[in-house]
């Protein structure tokens, strides 16, 4: 939760709006991002854009709860992901 916290703090206010409607939409369908394979398996990426730039939500999920893993640009997210989940 702490790489997650760290890059939500750095948004501008309009911006954390758009990623938590980008949360609340994986709350009530969790299955909405890709499944990650490999090294990150059960990891779930779902990807949106603020400002036209893509921008990329981690997380993993049960029944009960929603774990927010990452937030980022594309660039270095899946090596960083790797370094900082495992």
């Amino acid at each position: 939760m702490p790489v997650f916290k760290r890059a939500y703090k750095k948004f501008h206010l309009q911006e954390k709006i758009k990623i938590n409607a980008a949360i609340c939409k994986i709350i009530q369908n969790p299955k909405l991002g890709q499944e990650k394979k490999g090294d990150l398996a059960g990891v779930y990426v779902y990807k949106f854009k603020i400002h036209n730039q893509e921008l990329l939500l981690a997380y993993e999920w049960n029944l009960q709860e929603r774990l927010l893993l990452a937030l980022g640009a594309h660039e270095n997210f899946y090596r960083d992901l790797k370094k900082n989940i495992r």
